[in-house]
């Protein structure tokens, strides 16, 4: 019962870590807004870039970018607080049940995953450069939560058996 416990705290972490990120943004919508802007407008990267003509400069589109970040980042909580629940709820049921209550904690982890590897590692850090800024490159944070999220995406997914 402790790895079903575990499972589920872990999970709960996940949905407060992507709580606060979100709430974080909602609520300095500014200073992060500028973040996704640069990234965007790739003002900040190398100079001699030859792949700036990728670059946005549409201020709707920023916001829509930065929105889009923020929804999924709430979904992302919303599912794994769910999924936590639902985890914890279970914990003592047999094997088979425990396993079929794991959809929506691996559904929000894995947003969790494609919204740090997708959308930051790959399109904000390989597709706009954001490697290349001094100041706004978020590809280190994003690994980080990406691999936190993995993790744990990983090690719930893993099949339970009957409690000894």
């Amino acid at each position: 019962m402790m790895n079903r416990c575990s499972k589920a705290l872990l999970t709960a972490a996940i949905a407060l870590f992507a709580s606060l990120a979100a709430f974080g943004n909602m609520t300095d919508y500014g200073s992060n807004f500028a973040f996704v802007q640069h990234v965007l407008r790739m003002d900040s990267i190398f100079p001699a870039a030859t792949i700036k003509y990728r670059a946005i400069d549409s201020v709707w589109v920023h916001h829509a970018a930065y929105l889009v970040i923020i929804a999924l980042e709430v979904l992302t909580a919303i599912l794994c607080w769910a999924g936590a629940w639902r985890l914890f709820q279970n914990r003592n049921a047999p094997a088979l049940e425990f396993n079929r209550r794991k959809h929506m904690a691996i559904a929000g982890l894995t947003l969790g995953c494609l919204l740090w590897l997708v959308g930051f590692i790959t399109i904000g850090g390989e597709w706009f450069g954001m490697w290349m800024s001094e100041h706004w490159n978020g590809v280190p944070s994003a690994f980080r939560f990406f691999m936190m999220t993995g993790m744990v995406l990983i090690y719930v997914a893993q099949r339970d058996d009957e409690i000894a």
